[in-house]
């Protein structure tokens, strides 16, 4: 055999393996090409949990401005879940919206370790889920992506909470609260634990509201601008000043969120009597229970109705804290005939009743004290639902929630009492339906649990150490005898 046939032999050799490489390293680069432009994603899941709505992508698909999420729940954050779901949502909100023209940014900042960019962005709150675009922004916390039933997470709320955040700061138009005032009312400038509003002014600021006062002795009627009218704690509304507020709610579908202060004459009795609330005892709620008193003698609200407005409390099992609160009540009879739907909202606890006399007697209700076969209601959502010119669907036309306690909403309350500042929250997102623009259904949690004996187990882990290996060598003398013959 002559020495060049080895050569040659060889250098086909080399230039075969020299061409297999290069055909290799071509198809993984054709692939990648093909999945960077041609890309698709099958969500084989049952509930479709890494899918969003149809809804959410036309929404992405036309955003007119840049969304920027700032996330700043760390990695040590007490539950792992939440913090795995809140990345993989994002995760799949940037994805789908990359190929439009306003692709949202993801980041995860931790204000304390980059204190700089955190001030830069006016975010100084931790465990917050920030979305932002130009100087609008509004924050979700993450006990507002779960719907908890005895304490387990049942439904993943975030693709809701998310795409109405979006929607909301991306938005050209900002929803304007006006605070009225006059009156005595509590002010949101007022930074006093007691009388002061600013702590609720803060958080709604963060959810993109923008904060107004209104005096109606100048102004001289509701701003068309308004999503919603705040009376904390009135002492007494002049006629002139309630007919404003009556034709702004009956007349342009107003929202008004009512804090009653107890034992004093708020003069908006009219008012609440046209939306089915009745005020007919200038009573105060007390309760000689003390599984309803906190040590600091604060009267503890645990009961609540099944209400938008209701669900994170119900969820979370948060209690509401308040001082001296009035009972309301709905007016008997009235809804039918006008078309409002009243609410409970909250109820005290069975033990408790309204003292109606100026001494607040612990002992037990007395003669001309108020006390049923029902709990006392402190809070109220109404809602007027009309049909108009004969169409087949009905139109909102207003809304009304009235808390027969003011002090709830002060800096002092709030900063103690985590279910004051949920009540509050939920109650301005119902009143301007920022609970109803969207249509996504939330996504339930699936848990699968393995019960194994010891038994069971130790088998387990025989397969695992064994039986794995050994079906391997099996398959291995399987084809070294199939070679060999």
């Amino acid at each position: 055999m002559h020495l060049e046939s080895f050569r040659a032999v060889r250098w086909i050799r080399t230039i075969n393996l020299v061409l297999q490489a290069i055909l290799v390293l071509t198809l993984f680069a054709g692939l990648n090409i093909v999945a960077v432009h041609y890309s698709w994603r099958h969500d084989l899941t049952r509930n479709h949990r890494h899918t969003l709505s149809p809804e959410t992508k036309s929404y992405l698909e036309n955003l007119k401005r840049p969304v920027r999420v700032v996330v700043t729940l760390g990695d040590n954050y007490q539950d792992p879940d939440v913090v795995a779901d809140v990345k993989g949502i994002l995760r799949e909100y940037a994805f789908a919206s990359a190929s439009s023209g306003h692709p949202i940014s993801v980041e995860y900042l931790d204000p304390f370790l980059r204190q700089a960019e955190a001030e830069a962005l006016g975010i100084r709150e931790t465990n917050t889920i920030f979305f932002l675009c130009g100087d609008r922004r509004r924050g979700v916390r993450p006990e507002e992506l779960y719907r908890l039933e005895a304490g387990d997470k049942r439904e993943f709320l975030a693709e809701q909470v998310f795409t109405a955040a979006l929607l909301d700061v991306s938005s050209l138009e900002r929803s304007k609260l006006y605070f009225l005032t006059g009156h005595g009312e509590l002010q949101p400038d007022e930074v006093s634990a007691t009388r002061g509003l600013s702590v609720l002014r803060d958080e709604l600021r963060i959810r993109n509201f923008s904060i107004e006062t209104l005096d109606l002795t100048h102004a001289k009627r509701v701003p068309d601008d308004a999503a919603l009218v705040v009376i904390a704690g009135p002492d007494r509304i002049e006629p002139f000043a309630e007919e404003q507020l009556r034709q702004y709610m009956r007349d342009r579908a107003g929202r008004v969120l009512l804090l009653l202060t107890p034992r004093v004459n708020h003069g908006l009795t009219d008012l609440l009597l046209d939306w089915g609330v009745l005020l007919g005892h200038n009573d105060i709620i007390v309760d000689n229970n003390p599984e309803n008193i906190t040590p600091e003698g604060n009267l503890r609200i645990p009961g609540f109705y099944e209400h938008p407005i209701t669900q994170t409390l119900t969820s979370h099992k948060l209690p509401v804290l308040v001082g001296y609160a009035r009972s309301v009540a709905p007016v008997p009879g009235r809804n039918a005939r006008t078309g409002i739907t009243t609410t409970i909202l909250a109820a005290a606890s069975e033990t408790a009743w309204g003292e109606t006399s100026n001494s607040l007697s612990e002992a037990g209700p007395g003669p001309g004290d108020i006390r049923g076969n029902k709990r006392l209601a402190i809070a109220m959502a109404c809602e007027r639902v009309q049909v108009r010119d004969n169409l087949r669907f009905s139109v909102r036309g207003g809304r009304l929630v009235v808390i027969g306690c003011s002090d709830l909403a002060v800096n002092g309350r709030i900063s103690g009492s985590p279910g004051n500042l949920a009540l509050l929250l939920n109650a301005v997102n119902w009143t301007v339906d920022r609970d109803a623009q969207l249509a996504i259904l939330p996504r339930p949690i699936d848990k699968f649990q393995l019960s194994l004996s010891q038994q069971q187990l130790s088998r387990l882990n025989l397969a695992l150490l064994f039986g794995v290996p050994g079906l391997a060598a099996l398959l291995g003398i399987a084809v070294y005898w199939t070679r060999r013959s």
